[in-house]
């Protein structure tokens, strides 16, 4: 999945397609943590403190294992980042071999129940952590590499992500809430770790994007000032407006 297809959508954009037969079949035990000190020193430097960490008792393809950063005056909602994810290296396309390593981060209200283990459990709360672990995984699942503007919805539907949201798919950014020293960790070795934030989006905002482009979705994100923490009943900014009629 390294060479750019055929298909594209309205915008250029190359529009990938994944085939569940193309997943290798079979537990593949993940490699230890290779990265684990730098990210968290990293995100200590550029966010906050790491107050726990989400360690996987159980992993495939990679350990992935997400950082949670408490809110703070500067940032007032919960920072989850992932570490693991950049452990291989993404299948990219020519030119893109600055960009084989990433991990992905997202935000929570601060009053998400991220502290209380048995709401956690419910899916209506556990959804965004659930898709932080499966888009770290992704790139190595299907051979094929994540970086700036890509979108993933949940099927060819974009089903909701989680019970409670129609949000359906999710898109990934850099440059978000955080200093922009934050967006690289480039380690001793001359790799360079990129961060993406990972933005939730309702399937006619996904459409929009891969129509019209970035700039014309982050225009509509301006225009009703979505906030960086996830909502998942947030307003969709793409949803057709309703036209009313007098009878007389």
């Amino acid at each position: 999945m390294s060479e750019e297809p055929e298909e594209k959508s309205e915008s250029g954009a190359p529009v990938y397609r994944y085939d569940p037969d193309q997943v290798e079949q079979g537990f593949q035990p993940a490699r230890g943590e290779e990265h684990i000190e730098a990210i968290a020193d990293h995100i200590e430097e550029h966010i906050g403190p790491v107050e726990s960490v989400f360690h996987e008792v159980v992993s495939e393809i990679v350990h992935v294992d997400v950082h949670i950063v408490a809110p703070t005056a500067d940032y007032p909602f919960y920072t989850l980042v992932t570490s693991g994810m950049s452990d291989l290296p993404m299948t990219a396309p020519q030119g893109y071999e600055d960009y084989r390593h990433a991990e992905v981060y997202l935000q929570l209200p601060a009053d998400w129940p991220l502290k209380d283990q048995d709401v956690m459990q419910q899916e209506e709360y556990y959804w965004p952590i659930r898709w932080l672990k499966i888009i770290a995984r992704f790139p190595h699942t299907y051979h094929t590499f994540i970086a700036f503007g890509h979108t993933i919805p949940n099927g060819e539907e974009a089903a909701p992500l989680g019970p409670g949201t129609e949000l359906g798919c999710v898109m990934a950014v850099s440059g978000g809430p955080f200093p922009e020293e934050f967006d690289v960790l480039p380690l001793e070795d001359g790799t360079l770790i990129h961060f993406y934030q990972l933005v939730p989006l309702y399937a006619a905002e996904m459409n929009l994007k891969l129509n019209k482009g970035m700039e014309a979705l982050m225009d509509k994100f301006d225009e009703y000032d979505i906030s960086d923490a996830i909502d998942p009943q947030r307003v969709n900014t793409c949803a057709k407006k309703r036209s009313f009629f007098s009878r007389w």
